[in-house]
């Protein structure tokens, strides 16, 4: 049922929804989740999956208030008469459909089951731009693939991140590998809690995208003259498809093929001022 098989959705309580913050609860209902292809299937099982969880339905609810309309109407929709077999096969749906979230809420498991991050050699990040002495931004840190390969060799290095469990994994990893130079905070690609001109280079691995102009003028505001902004997307089970877009925008292309034998392209783009 799982489609990036970083998870096995009955394996989790479909009170990891707890963990969630706004933003994320916000783009799940907004597109019904992602990794399906029926909205009607989706909106009957959170329905049920709701209506037996109360305590989901409120958090939601309240998380998210413009929603409530709409999360109340699949609540009064969905079917009463269920045992609690269909229920759990309509929770670990919802779990599956946004199955990248439920991962987040474990984040010690990515290292082992996330193909971008265990399948990925450092060296690529090495290869791309001299980290040696720079201050570095990674927005959307996530686990913490690129920043802590990037603390090797950079004076600072930034961790922004906008999901908490996220944050508070990379902190735990900070403090227990004695870690002096990685500082985590939180932060979204385009409103970034930084001076204009701050960074060296600004690095991101799968965040560049839903908003792309926005996106680039918000990394580029803070990184200095002459710096680089990256996309290094690590390696995939996958072919990673190029993005033209950014080539049009005057980034340069550096392809390989992965560890898993698929394709892989970065972008990088020197900041001009």
């Amino acid at each position: 049922m799982s489609f990036l098989n970083w998870i096995k959705p009955e394996d989790y309580s479909f009170n990891s929804f707890l963990l969630l913050e706004r933003f994320q609860i916000a783009l799940m209902f907004e597109h019904c989740g992602w990794r399906n292809r029926d909205k009607v299937v989706w909106k009957d099982n959170m329905g049920i999956a709701l209506k037996a969880n109360p305590a989901v339905k409120w958090y939601f609810e309240n998380s998210c208030s413009e929603y409530a309309p709409a999360i109340a109407e699949l609540v009064n929709n969905a079917s009463a008469d269920v045992d609690a077999m269909r229920i759990r096969d309509a929770e670990t749906y919802i779990l599956a459909s946004v199955e990248d979230f439920i991962a987040y809420t474990t984040p010690e498991i990515m290292d082992e089951k996330c193909d971008f991050i265990y399948g990925w050699n450092k060296e690529r990040l090495f290869e791309l731009v001299d980290l040696g002495g720079k201050v570095v931004l990674d927005i959307g840190a996530g686990s913490g693939r690129l920043a802590f390969a990037a603390a090797q060799k950079a004076a600072w290095v930034y961790a922004s991140e906008p999901v908490g469990t996220l944050r508070e994994y990379m902190r735990d990893k900070v403090k227990s590998e004695s870690i002096k130079n990685v500082r985590v905070l939180d932060g979204i690609i385009t409103e970034l809690p930084f001076p204009d001109d701050t960074f060296d280079i600004v690095m991101c691995g799968h965040v560049l995208g839903d908003d792309l102009d926005a996106e680039i003028a918000e990394v580029s505001r803070v990184c200095r003259g002459g710096g680089y902004l990256i996309d290094c997307p690590g390696d995939s089970k996958v072919h990673i498809k190029p993005r033209p877009e950014l080539l049009e925008r005057g980034w340069e292309e550096v392809y390989y093929v992965g560890s898993f034998g698929k394709d892989v392209y970065c972008y990088l783009r020197q900041v001009e001022k």
